[in-house]
């Protein structure tokens, strides 16, 4: 008989001892004795013991002090007490000190077997949960997740109990947040990560008639250039999880097939007539008010209730400022992994304060360009206020023509003046656009980005110096 769950036994009494012995491997479990408290202690050192049943009165070290030394060696330890003086005071007080449950003696054989079996499912459902935290906090580690603020601490706690379950889930934040992050983690800390894939999708940048063809495929001649059967995302998907991106900006049609698919958990690909069968978790995102949409007549009310089963709302990085020094020094460890730099991940108070102060329309997606660009052009191994654009340096600044801009003739400084300023900011600029060429390798569109330039001026401004 396979065994159900290891026991520890610890009674100073040899008959209860023997009793407890044959009743619970009788049961299918392994089962140890102990006959002092000091006895079981060095055996649950040795194996932790899924239940520990424990005597009261023992001498020596009582069973309360045992019980109190188990859980300071395993606060998660299972004790069930066992007295032949069961008093409410006994029963409180191992209550209070942490022990799962207290049985009277004589007992009743299903009375020990009921409380065995709880306790197992309880040390279980502890195990699991203490292993799915541990797979979400990795994934939330992999996939770049920095959540230091309380705000962000309690989303991770609710994607870590949400994870496990079939349950649709809509993201909801600005631009930038991260709630394609938030989705990987939804996935990879659940179940179907073993089995199925994570499949993205943003519905936002695909036109209404390709997008039902990347989500339920079609069946050769379905439309003109349709020369092959192709799969949808959602067969893809199968198994695994299905995150929809920009979901408040797909067509009333589409909207109609995929409550369908979250109905009925089945689609039709184009062309076809044959329904199939998916078990698809879906989760969705957008920087939308869908309820808004709804009361606009842009989105359907019964989808939007569909979809709104487990609501997890991203916060704009402004309103964290906790997370932005951990979030820099993340980004300062990867950017310089990509470009063999060595920058250092200790911030000057000043420049930790600038970053802080910014409101980053952005979110993490800016913050994170502008350390990669800050890693790429410092011309030290720290973060200075000399790598930050000059809207973090000063982020109240309206948008006002230069003192240098326009005819420099009409301004208060002489032309001297104005010539000598254009060639300190033409070196300038010239260097920074070869040291961004210099760590990409002479790649035009990423030395662009990394400059927030667009790469066709980019090519302008290197034709113009006749940079090499």
């Amino acid at each position: 008989m396979p065994r159900k769950g290891s026991l520890l036994v610890v009674d100073d009494e040899e008959i209860m001892r023997d009793v407890l012995e044959t009743l619970l491997s009788g049961a299918g479990y392994s089962v140890k004795l102990a006959q002092t408290g000091e006895e079981g202690l060095e055996l649950y050192r040795e194996q932790v013991f899924d239940v520990v049943l424990l005597d009261v009165s023992m001498p020596g070290m009582g069973g309360i002090a045992t019980l109190d030394a188990l859980l300071e060696q395993d606060p998660d330890a299972i004790v069930v007490m066992i007295t032949a003086y069961a008093t409410f005071e006994t029963a409180v007080s191992a209550w209070q000190r942490g022990a799962f449950n207290c049985i009277r003696k004589p007992f009743e054989n299903e009375d020990i077997l009921r409380v065995v079996e709880a306790g197992i499912r309880r040390r279980r459902k502890d195990e699991e949960h203490a292993q799915l935290k541990r797979v979400l906090q990795q994934s939330a580690d992999k996939h770049g997740i920095v959540a230091r603020s309380a705000v962000m601490q309690d989303i991770l706690a609710l994607v870590e109990q949400v994870a496990p379950a079939r349950t649709t889930v809509l993201i909801q934040g600005e631009s930038g947040t991260g709630k394609e992050l938030i989705a990987r983690a939804v996935h990879f800390a659940s179940p179907r990560a073993k089995h199925g894939q994570f499949v993205a999708v943003n519905c936002g940048n695909i036109p209404t008639e390709l997008l039902e063809s990347e989500l339920f495929g079609h069946v050769r001649g379905a439309f003109t250039g349709a020369f092959a059967a192709k799969k949808g995302l959602f067969e893809i998907a199968d198994g695994g999880t299905l995150f929809l991106d920009e979901i408040g900006n797909i067509s009333f049609e589409t909207q109609s097939k995929l409550l369908r698919v979250i109905q009925e958990r089945e689609f039709i690909p184009l062309g076809d007539t044959s329904p199939r069968r998916v078990d698809a978790r879906i989760v969705a995102a957008t920087n939308l008010d869908l309820k808004q949409a709804v009361l606009d007549g842009k989105f359907r009310e019964d989808l939007f209730y569909r979809l709104n089963v487990i609501t997890i709302k991203l916060p704009p990085l402004r309103e964290r400022p906790q997370d932005i020094l951990p979030l820099t020094r993340h980004f300062i460890r990867k950017y310089n992994a990509e470009n063999q730099r060595q920058m250092s991940e200790d911030i000057d108070p000043e420049v930790l304060a600038l970053l802080e102060a910014y409101p980053f329309p952005g979110n993490v997606r800016e913050l994170e360009n502008i350390i990669e660009r800050a890693v790429v052009i410092s011309r030290t191994d720290r973060l200075t206020m000399e790598c930050l654009r000059d809207e973090i340096l000063n982020p109240t600044a309206k948008s006002t023509p230069s003192a240098f801009s326009g005819n420099l003739l009409s301004s208060q400084l002489d032309i001297s003046q104005g010539i000598r300023f254009y060639d300190v900011v033409a070196q300038f600029e010239i260097e920074l656009i070869q040291r961004a060429l210099d760590f990409t390798h002479n790649h035009q569109s990423r030395a662009a980005k990394l400059l927030n330039l667009n790469p066709t001026t980019l090519n302008s401004k290197i034709k113009n110096y006749n940079i090499k």
